[in-house]
């Protein structure tokens, strides 16, 4: 039997979309008679644990392979003596790193990256200098393919100029449009869980809480519409390092009996979280890779308002599924948002539309079947 290791370099404690795409990688591995070993930076909560109990699923522990560094290395070698993969993909580890060559070492058939990267404001890919060029040729010379979760993140990468345009591939993050309509009776547990006021409508943003997810820009939005319509409910899913200072400012501006931090939350989609919610938002400072919370909102058939950076716009068609705004731009936040809020026909009307795209573009099984493609596996 053949293995695929996938190293991925987080912790795994809630069923996320990576969660969902380790699944779902394994058990389409396991139809055509191959082995999956999963490795994470920690030990997967029970919960996680058991959603990814298949029987072609090994599950191993590397801690400390998101960083360059010789422990993590030696690991990595002791995973690839143990299951000698035909082929190895690595996850959110960092672009510069020795593990391909370790898998050449270790006689690794194919060995894959996939690039989650999300750059800085108004990030301009320029070819790097000729020295960081090398050096990154050199690394990744053993790499198979780079996948990319975007056209964006893929005209990164070749205007940086370090691998060949043909080396890079873009295939999306997906979402699991089947647990999307699971949760979607969940809504009304959400509301008494969270203790949220009946009648109120619900905007809600799941994210890291970092400056660069644009928490502050929603939380001046939410004092700017509060005062033009105070039946509104925001919701702020995640954590993060700044979480007690944006709570500390939701509290400066006198929207905390309108907004609930309701922190990490192990199953956004199951846990009805979607379900409850009207609009959905993301507003980005930085240039996102992707977008996770935002397929999710679409399968779930939420419209979304998110900002016009990075990889959003191959998500969100503006006027269809949602509105595009301009990083930072507060005023027309607010007034997508009550433009939303304020007709459920059209709520609904781009809620249909984004749940087809979802099922079109970003769908768990068709783009793992992509993926498999892509390995070559028969």
């Amino acid at each position: 039997m053949k293995t695929v290791l996938n190293v991925f370099g987080f912790p795994p404690p809630r069923l996320g979309g990576s969660e969902s795409h380790a699944r779902e990688i394994s058990r389409q591995l396991g139809i055509h008679g191959w082995k999956s070993v999963l490795s994470f930076l920690s030990p997967p909560s029970e919960e996680v644990r058991k959603f990814l109990d298949l029987p072609n699923v090994i599950i191993e522990v590397l801690e400390g392979v998101h960083n360059t560094a010789w422990r993590p290395a030696v690991g990595l070698a002791t995973l690839l003596r143990k299951h000698r993969p035909a082929i190895l993909h690595l996850n959110y580890t960092g672009f510069l790193s020795v593990y391909p060559w370790l898998a050449k070492m270790y006689q690794v058939e194919k060995v894959f990256f996939t690039d989650q990267t999300s750059r800085p404001a108004n990030f301009v890919a320029v070819p790097r200098p000729l020295r960081t060029r090398v050096i990154t040729r050199f690394l990744n010379a053993p790499l198979t393919k780079v996948v990319c979760v975007s056209e964006y993140g893929r005209r990164c990468l070749t205007g940086l100029d370090v691998l060949p345009p043909s080396r890079f591939q873009t295939i999306y993050n997906s979402v699991d449009v089947n647990r999307a309509d699971e949760g979607q009776k969940n809504g009304t547990l959400f509301r008494r869980r969270h203790s949220i006021p009946d009648g109120r409508r619900i905007v809600a943003q799941l994210s890291w809480m970092i400056p660069e997810k644009g928490i502050e820009d929603l939380i001046d939005s939410a004092k700017l519409l509060l005062a033009k319509d105070a039946n509104v409910h925001f919701v702020l899913v995640g954590d993060g390092p700044c979480k007690n200072e944006f709570m500390r400012k939701a509290v400066d501006l006198g929207v905390a009996n309108h907004a609930t931090f309701a922190g990490m939350m192990h199953d956004p989609m199951g846990e009805g979280v979607y379900a409850a919610t009207d609009v959905v938002c993301q507003l980005s400072r930085w240039e996102e890779a992707f977008g996770f919370t935002i397929a999710e909102a679409m399968a779930s058939r939420r419209p979304v308002v998110a900002t016009r950076v990075g990889g959003i716009p191959e998500l969100v068609e503006d006027g269809k599924t949602g509105y595009l705004v301009e990083r930072g731009d507060r005023t027309a936040v607010v007034s997508r948002l009550l433009e939303l809020l304020n007709n459920p026909a059209l709520r609904r009307q781009m809620g249909c539309g984004g749940r087809t795209v979802a099922e079109t573009r970003f769908e768990l099984r068709k783009n793992t079947g992509q993926l498999l493609k892509l390995y070559g596996v028969q």
